[in-house]
């Protein structure tokens, strides 16, 4: 039997669908998904098996105009794992066709190796018209020669079949990267930090988005099977304590239950969590944070 694997680097702005993409991909919740922009933040990796081939996803942070370290090193990180990948996947929305961010990242894949095989997924396609996805369509092929096009709804799960099959097709030979039960190659810990991350930003909406990161600090395995999770939320002022924290905590404890119970089901077995919440002012500007998130902190200097 000849085996394939490759590295499969999905590119686009924040929101495009990148994290739900790979969650269909693979058939599991490896990579946060929130109707906030910008929650990718470590190129988290979901593993998929399509015959003979396997497929690496790396679910690169959405690409914008950045403004602080964190900005510069998470769209640092996305062109580093498109530049490091055997295919490239550019997902846009086609209800928003070619905006300005997606104007930026064309001229960004004409700087890349020109090997390099990229195809265009054309993302959200129930929302429009078919004259309109063919417009579309026609008008991103004439600003760059993709290998492919593929109409798809990550949500709905229309074309997925037909994209992953492609893409096996299009993997180097080669012996299986991971073993083949395996979706995700992130530590459980940090695994374990996103989805408690997911919960906080969904609960707090326009808040706190980026100005909070969780870390897993303690992970006791118990004898009954169960597993205690100790993690510390760590925010920049002592205002976004109290807000994270609520009226007599009511805050903290919704997002700890949902945390909580996400991760009892996503491991398949009891977890007692425990959320601590600390100020940390600088924490923006600690190398020690990025590494946490996957992340190069010297890829954050202007």
């Amino acid at each position: 039997m000849t085996t394939r694997a490759g590295f499969i680097a999905l590119i686009g702005e924040p929101n495009a669908g990148k994290s739900t993409l790979t969650n269909a991909m693979v058939g599991a919740k490896v990579s946060i998904v929130t109707h906030k922009v910008q929650t990718t933040r470590a190129r988290i990796r979901g593993v998929a098996m399509e015959g003979d081939s396997q497929l690496v996803f790396v679910d690169t942070p959405g690409l914008f105009k950045p403004r602080r370290r964190l900005d510069r090193a998470m769209v640092a990180a996305a062109w580093s794992g498109a530049a490091d990948a055997d295919v490239i996947v550019l997902l846009i929305e086609a209800h928003r066709g070619i905006t300005e961010g997606v104007e930026s990242i064309l001229e960004g894949l004409k700087d890349l190796p020109k090997n390099r095989t990229v195809a265009l997924a054309i993302n959200k396609i129930d929302r429009v018209e078919a004259p309109a996805l063919l417009a579309l369509t026609q008008a991103m092929n004439e600003r760059y020669e993709f290998a492919r096009t593929f109409m798809i709804s990550a949500e709905k799960g229309y074309g997925i079949e037909d994209l992953r099959h492609w893409l096996a097709g299009e993997m180097p030979e080669s012996p299986w990267l991971y073993p083949e039960d395996q979706i995700a190659d992130l530590p459980m810990r940090m695994i374990a930090a996103e989805i408690t991350r997911e919960k906080l930003t969904l609960r707090l909406h326009q808040e706190l988005p980026y100005q909070l990161t969780v870390e897993t600090e303690n992970w006791e395995e118990r004898k009954d099977g169960s597993a205690r999770i100790d993690q510390i939320v760590y925010v920049a002022r002592d205002g976004h304590k109290g807000i994270l924290l609520g009226h007599k905590g009511e805050t903290i404890k919704a997002i700890s239950k949902a945390a909580r119970e996400e991760l009892t089901e996503f491991l398949g077995r009891p977890i007692h969590l425990f959320l601590q919440v600390k100020v940390r002012e600088n924490w923006l500007e600690e190398a020690e944070r990025y590494s946490e998130m996957g992340l190069d902190f010297r890829d954050g200097n202007a």
